[in-house]
């Protein structure tokens, strides 16, 4: 009996003629991208934060070197390690933060007689005028540096709490026993010298890359020469004003738009 040949339906043929070779392409084809993209999220992610912490790393950019005490210069930064060796030489510190800042020295008018520039500075730090004007810094202070066998009596170190970048150093010593006029002058050259009218002082001064290093020879009540060391970092300074002006303008800003939508 001749069999009786099935009739396979023509949707059945056209399933079989187009049918994929092989059934994990198919697989394949959907699922690669998928794990692919999962593999490549953490790689993403990583090169990302590494160029973030590249950025944030980034070394400040470098100026030229003026005038350094301990070797901390315009290019020193105030971190934990420089807190400590300051710590090793000069003794026990006393921090202040946001503080006031006053540039003048040695008598009033002094700055604006001999430093118009300073002056200006000064007037910027502290405007508007009668009011006490604070700023973001760290101001070091050494009473003690005596103990520690160096001729200072009194130290103190104001840097930027923008940037940690040194902004003024004033150090204060009784009698020059140890030469300190004579070591400025062999680094740094022979000075330009104020005498002052007023009283029976003097300063000598060095003004190198925009920095100015001032000793002054203060007479005491009696007459005995005091001496006082003051190093302004100029460009530090100005970068502390910009900054700060930058604060209130977009603080002033922010009070304004509050008002508008207030009502």
């Amino acid at each position: 009996m001749p069999l009786i040949k099935a009739q396979i339906p023509q949707a059945c043929k056209g399933y079989r003629k187009n049918k994929p070779r092989d059934v994990w392409a198919i697989a394949a084809s959907a699922v690669l991208p998928a794990i692919l993209f999962i593999v490549l999220i953490p790689i993403l992610i990583s090169c990302s934060d590494s160029q973030q912490q590249e950025a944030a790393s980034a070394p400040a950019e470098v100026m030229p070197e003026s005038f350094t005490f301990f070797d901390l210069g315009i290019n020193s930064r105030l971190d934990k390690k420089t807190r400590d060796e300051l710590g090793n030489k000069l003794g026990r510190d006393a921090i202040e933060q946001r503080s006031i800042m006053d540039l003048k020295m040695n008598y009033k008018g002094f700055l604006q007689t001999h430093f118009p520039e300073l002056n200006a500075l000064n007037l910027d730090l502290n405007f508007p005028p009668g009011e006490r004007v604070e700023h973001n810094t760290v101001k070091l202070m050494y009473r003690y540096a005596q103990k520690k066998n160096v001729p200072f009596d009194y130290v103190e170190l104001v840097f930027s709490n923008y940037t940690q970048a040194p902004l003024l150093f004033k150090i204060n010593f009784r009698q020059d026993d140890a030469g300190i006029v004579d070591t400025l002058k062999s680094k740094y050259g022979q000075p330009r010298v104020i005498a002052w009218e007023q009283e029976n002082g003097q300063s000598d001064y060095w003004i190198k890359n925009s920095d100015v290093l001032i000793v002054s020879q203060v007479p005491d009540q009696f007459g005995n020469p005091k001496y006082q060391i003051v190093i302004y970092f100029v460009k530090h300074l100005k970068q502390l004003i910009a900054t700060e002006q930058k604060e209130r303008q977009e603080k002033t800003r922010q009070r304004t738009q509050s008002g508008k939508t207030a009502f």
